[in-house]
C-alpha cells in the first residue's frame, strides 16, 4: 500500500470507504456486460427468495439503495419506464415475482457474484470474516445509542 506501512496508520472510515469504492467498482465491472447494477442484483436476488410487494421489497434494499422505490421500478421497467425489462412481473395480491428471465439473469449474476467474493475473502478464514462483521456491528450500535458517549 503506497504511503503507509501499517494499515492502522489509517481510521477506520478510510478503510470502510475504500472497501465500498472497491466493492462497487468490482460490482460494475464483473455485471456491466449484462446490463445489471450492483443494486438491480440485490433486488434479483431478494425477489429470488420468493415474490414480495414493491413496497417491501423497497424497504428490504433501502439500507442499501436510497432510493430504492425508484429502483424497483427501474427493475420492473427498462430505462425509458415504457417498456418491459423483462426481470420480474406481477405475481398478483400487489407482489412481484422473477419471471423466467429473471431467474436466469439471477444465476448467471449469483455465479460472477460468488467468485467476486470469494476473491475478497482470499487469505481470510470465516472466523476472521464474522469477526470483522461483529466488531463493526457493535461500533454501529455503540453510535445507535440515542445518546452516545461524546463530549
Amino acid at each position: 500500500m503506497p504511503g503507509t506501512a501499517d494499515p492502522t496508520d489509517r481510521p477506520i472510515g478510510y478503510w470502510l470507504k475504500h472497501l465500498h469504492n472497491l466493492l462497487e467498482a468490482c460490482f460494475e465491472e464483473a455485471l456491466a456486460d449484462l446490463g445489471v447494477r450492483r443494486r438491480q442484483w440485490q433486488a434479483l436476488n431478494t425477489l429470488a427468495a420468493g415474490p414480495c410487494t414493491p413496497a417491501d421489497l423497497a424497504l428490504a434494499l433501502a439500507p442499501f439503495w436510497p432510493d430504492a422505490a425508484a429502483g424497483v421500478d427501474d427493475l420492473l421497467h427498462g430505462p425509458d419506464g415504457l417498456l418491459p425489462r423483462g426481470w420480474a412481473e406481477p405475481a398478483g395480491a400487489g407482489a412481484v415475482a422473477l419471471t423466467a428471465d429473471g431467474r436466469r439473469l439471477h444465476g448467471e449474476v449469483h455465479g460472477r457474484v460468488a467468485r467476486l467474493r470469494a476473491a475478497s475473502l482470499a487469505g481470510l478464514t470465516s472466523e476472521q470474516y464474522a469477526g470483522t462483521v461483529r466488531v463493526l456491528a457493535a461500533m454501529a450500535a455503540n453510535l445507535e445509542d440515542p445518546a452516545p458517549a461524546v463530549a
